[in-house]
């Protein structure tokens, strides 16, 4: 129970305060609360997300349900949660895609490992994370979640370890070496694994943005 509330005060700051973005779509996750409901918007999305990683629903007062994370088709198990749905294109295998995204480890109660709003061009303009879909560069759960978002969506996914890190050359690679080096050892301890903790060591959350797609 303790590290239950651990991890769920984690993920109640998972989203920094500043980032306007993901601030203006919250509202539309839920319909709003009455004025008696303690809960906040970022509270009733915390909760949504520790209901689909730990296994188990939480109510809340609120007079709507909070919306639910759905798995996606084919997948291997990506669950997700639209944030905000956009309406551009939606990718296919060999566009280049832009993406800026907040990366998270389940094993670490919620640790952010990276996030491209941390990456700054020489303007000091965030530098959203580019790739090629379908090259199998990227970690499979990200690929899949982008190939059915449309230009402008926001999405939470939360990728099960099958469809996340197999390598440690896999994309997006954190630049820090330290943040680097935590989460590669943390997905990847031989003690762990040995001791069949392999399921859920390299679960992964991720917040992606789908900012732009480029017909190549």
């Amino acid at each position: 129970m303790m590290m239950m509330l651990q991890y769920s005060a984690a993920l109640r700051c998972s989203l920094p305060p500043d980032h306007s973005t993901v601030r203006s779509v919250l509202p539309n996750i839920t319909s709003a609360t009455s004025s008696s409901s303690n809960l906040t918007r970022r509270e009733v999305l915390s909760t949504a997300l520790i209901s689909t990683t730990l296994g188990f629903t939480v109510a809340t007062p609120s007079k709507s349900a909070a919306a639910e994370f759905l798995e996606l088709p084919n997948s291997g198990g990506v669950k997700a949660l639209d944030l905000r749905v956009g309406t551009g294109e939606v990718p296919s295998d060999g566009d280049q895609v832009s993406v800026h995204y907040y990366g998270r480890l389940a094993a670490k109660q919620g640790w952010r490992f990276d996030s491209t709003y941390d990456h700054k061009d020489e303007n000091g303009e965030p530098t959203p994370f580019i790739f090629v879909v379908g090259t199998g560069k990227v970690i499979s759960g990200i690929e899949t979640a982008v190939k059915s978002m449309r230009v402008g969506g926001l999405r939470r996914i939360v990728i099960p370890p099958s469809q996340g890190y197999q390598s440690t050359s896999q994309e997006p690679i954190p630049p820090n070496f330290f943040d680097r080096q935590r989460l590669f050892t943390t997905i990847f301890n031989p003690t762990r694994l040995a001791n069949g903790e392999g399921s859920t060591l390299g679960t992964l959350v991720f917040d992606i943005e789908l900012v732009s797609l480029r017909h190549k």
